[in-house]
């Protein structure tokens, strides 16, 4: 985690740079008051979304909890809405388009997937669990192995054909598959 935080500094510079550089081209595009309400208008959006995604995910993380559910599903659509409202309440075009973007549901579910993906590798399986319920398995059946059997006695009539059993102590092959 440390090792990422030094670019960091060198981010938030070009971020600027290209919130710089897209607002004097809007503002080419279409006057420089009209891309100054734009912006203004974005951030005011914003402010009443941040209230309002806000309440909402309080009464979502509310909701599972009273019935007992796990709330990871309702944290990360909170999350992911509470940083769309942010983005858009910051000043600045690109911050605003993306914002808007993730208030979308097509892409608040997007990116809720990987807030999920990214909290699962970061927690233990009992914590991811106990955030997002039990996760689904998908198996896949091999052939059955045989077990060994003791050898016949010798005995008139044909021998016996040994049947495979599996063995229930042995581990099952297959993947955990996201839902």
């Amino acid at each position: 985690m440390r090792r990422g935080l030094k670019y960091v500094p060198p981010a938030l510079l070009l971020l600027a740079l290209l919130e710089l550089t897209v607002f004097v081209l809007v503002g080419r595009a279409v006057g420089f008051g009209a891309a100054v309400l734009l912006v203004f208008g974005a951030s005011l959006l914003g402010l009443v979304l941040l209230r309002r995604e806000g309440m909402r995910a309080w009464r979502g993380f509310r909701a599972a909890a009273q019935a007992g559910r796990p709330p990871g599903p309702e944290v990360t659509d909170g999350l992911v809405g509470l940083l769309g409202a942010l983005l858009l309440a910051m000043p600045g075009l690109v911050s605003g388009v993306v914002g808007l973007l993730l208030l979308l549901p097509p892409m608040r579910r997007l990116a809720g997937g990987g807030v999920r993906r990214a909290t699962e590798r970061r927690v233990s399986s009992m914590v991811a669990g106990d955030l997002f319920g039990p996760r689904r398995v998908r198996v896949y059946r091999g052939a059955p192995q045989p077990t060994q059997q003791p050898a016949p006695s010798p005995s008139p009539g044909p021998a016996p054909t040994p049947q495979p059993v599996t063995d229930p102590g042995k581990a099952i092959e297959g993947e955990i598959v996201d839902r």
